[in-house]
Order: C-alpha cells, then sequence, then structure tokens
C-alpha cells in the first residue's frame, strides 16, 4: 500500500467500512508515513465537527433554483465532439459502477483538503435562502428608505445583483446599487431590513471581490457592535450566518478576515459560530486568519471539540507558530483543569 491509493482507505476506516486484512495494511503504513497520518487525523477531527449537528435537507426553493442554475449552466456549455463522447461512454460502461464508491470516498477527502474552492460554488447557491435575498420583494416603506428608480416607480419586484455600495461618510445611511432589469438604488439606514437584506445579497456576490468585501464589513461591523446581531434574533442569525459563509468560502483572505472578526463575540453563545471558526483553524490558507482563530476561540478553549482541533493543529499545522500557540492554549487548558 503506498501513499497514491491510501486516501480510500483512510474515508473506509473513519466510516467503518474497511475490511479487516486492508486495515492490517493501513495501519502499517500509517506507522511508517506521517504525511498520511496528519491527513487521518484532520478527516477524524472534521468528522467529529460534522457529526455534532444534524443533517439539515436543503429547501424546495434551493434545490428548484439549483436545477435551474444547473440547467443554464449545461445550456452554455459547447457541444461535445464524437471522440470525447465515445470516452465517455467507454469510461461509464467499463468501471462506472465498479468504481463509485471508490469515487465517492475520494471526493470526500478531495472536499476536506479543498472545501475553500469547491465549496465556494456552493456557497453561492446556498447564500440564496439567506433571508431569500435573491427572491426578495422591495416593497415601498413610508420614511424607511428612499428609492432612487430610473422609471419614477416604487416597488421593486426582483434583485438580479448588487453591483456597488457606498455608506455616507460619519453616518449610517448607506446607498445600494442593485440590478433589476436595469439598474437600481436603494437609500437607507444600516438597520433597515431590506439594506440587510442587500448587503447579506451582496456578500456572495462572485462577479465582484470589492461588493463582498464592503458588504462583509458592513455586517461584521454591525455585528460587532450588537447592532441586531444577537442569537435570539432571527435578522441578526441570518447575517451571522452570512458571515460564516464568507469564513468558509471566500476566496479573498481580506473578506474571511472581515467575516471572522464581525463572528468573535458570538463564538461563546453560538455552537454553529464556534464550529466555523474551528474549520477555519484547521483548513484556513491564510496562517493570520488561523492565529486569529486561535484568540477568539480562548472564551470556549475547555470545550471538548476545542481541544479536539487544537490537538490535531498542535502536530500537524505546517506553520510553527501556530503549532506552538495551539499547545500553549492546551497546556493553560489543563493547568486550570
Amino acid at each position: 500500500m503506498n501513499c497514491a491509493n491510501v486516501h480510500e482507505h483512510i474515508v473506509m476506516a473513519a466510516y467503518g467500512e474497511l475490511p479487516d486484512e486492508q486495515m492490517h495494511q493501513l495501519e502499517r503504513h500509517l506507522g511508517n508515513c506521517p504525511e498520511c497520518r496528519q491527513e487521518q487525523a484532520q478527516l477524524l477531527a472534521m468528522k467529529t465537527l460534522a457529526e455534532a449537528w444534524p443533517m439539515e435537507s436543503p429547501s424546495p426553493n434551493l434545490v428548484a433554483r439549483s436545477r435551474t442554475r444547473l440547467a443554464e449552466a449545461l445550456d452554455t456549455l459547447p457541444p461535445m465532439h464524437w471522440y470525447e463522447r465515445m470516452a465517455q461512454w467507454l469510461t461509464r460502461s467499463a468501471g462506472g459502477l465498479q468504481a463509485a464508491p471508490a469515487a465517492a470516498a475520494l471526493l470526500l477527502v478531495a472536499g476536506i483538503g479543498m472545501g475553500s474552492v469547491g465549496g465556494y460554488e456552493f456557497a453561492q447557491r446556498h447564500a440564496l435562502s439567506l433571508g431569500q435575498a435573491q427572491a426578495v420583494s422591495l416593497s415601498a416603506k413610508d420614511g424607511a428608505a428612499n428609492l432612487v428608480s430610473p422609471t419614477g416607480q416604487g416597488a421593486v419586484p426582483e434583485v438580479a445583483n448588487v453591483s456597488r455600495i457606498v455608506r455616507q461618510p460619519n453616518s449610517e445611511q448607506v446607498e445600494v446599487s442593485y440590478n433589476e432589469v436595469q439598474p437600481r438604488q436603494m437609500r437607507g439606514s444600516l438597520d433597515d431590513p431590506q439594506i440587510r437584506q442587500l448587503l447579506m445579497l451582496a456578500s456572495q456576490n462572485a462577479s465582484s471581490p470589492s461588493v463582498r468585501n464592503d458588504s462583509v464589513a458592513l455586517l461584521a461591523s454591525e455585528c460587532r457592535a450588537g447592532h441586531g446581531c444577537r442569537t435570539a434574533d432571527v435578522q441578526g442569525s441570518d447575517i451571522r450566518e452570512a458571515l460564516m459563509v464568507a469564513l468558509r468560502y471566500d476566496r479573498s483572505a481580506t473578506v474571511r478576515q472581515k467575516a471572522l472578526d464581525g463572528l468573535e463575540p458570538y463564538v461563546g453563545e453560538d455552537m454553529q459560530v464556534r464550529d466555523a471558526v474551528l474549520e477555519a483553524l484547521m483548513n484556513d490558507p491564510d496562517a493570520k486568519i488561523r492565529s486569529q482563530a486561535i484568540s477568539i476561540l480562548q472564551p470556549v478553549e475547555a470545550d471538548t471539540s476545542v481541544r479536539q482541533v487544537l490537538s490535531t493543529v498542535a502536530t500537524s499545522d505546517a506553520n510553527s507558530q501556530i503549532r506552538n500557540a495551539s499547545r500553549m492554549v492546551l497546556r493553560r487548558v489543563s493547568e486550570v483543569q
């Protein structure tokens, strides 16, 4: 057994599906391969975090929209050449059924190591359910928001995307430019639910990093200030969820850093926030964010899941400073206990 084919066996062993004979071979290989032992430790820690929460089924609205987007994406693909179709048919007929379990296992391993790449596309679809941001109707409100429309009409039926965010200096007023069939704008306070829904939609704008950065920065500042972002507040829960999606999947380290800042006050009271910070500690490619995650976890460092992740990081992280910081936290917790 070598490193090239051990990944599938690690996943199957974690879920009790590896035969005894292959299990002995895997144990011998892990005893001599520190890289594969590190991969196994990361998988087991991730499995512990995943099992802490029940699996939730996607809403029918999300499934329908995802299918629509998939159909639209498939329509834009160029036609396949005859030899590509032939190769695809041969692959399916020759080894499709036999390779299905192995392919699923390899896909799980790849998802753990490359979640920030593959998960980003999922985050875009997942964000459709955040406050029904992409299907929200922005109706005219008396004194709530001043809508600027090229047609002069008061009601806006549906938002396609957000193109620009500008905060007025030294005020709570925000101007959000968004697109319907034609560009539109809305002005209102950061406390306005419609403004917040637009900001949550903007946090998933894949085409404009600057818009994502501005929206996440505003949402994070509101959370840190305690403005409508408490656990008991439904709207606040949606904002924290938008920040967790940005922390997990955004490709910009700057955006992830701002999302982490906004989530910091809630790591002690919200288990979902705690899990998102633990995932950042284990998987974020930016050492600064992983280091900040250790500091943020200080109020809950005695928690079992936190200590388990810190133990994994203390032995497997590539950055020596982060390994040392994790060990210091573990020693401090042991002394207190």
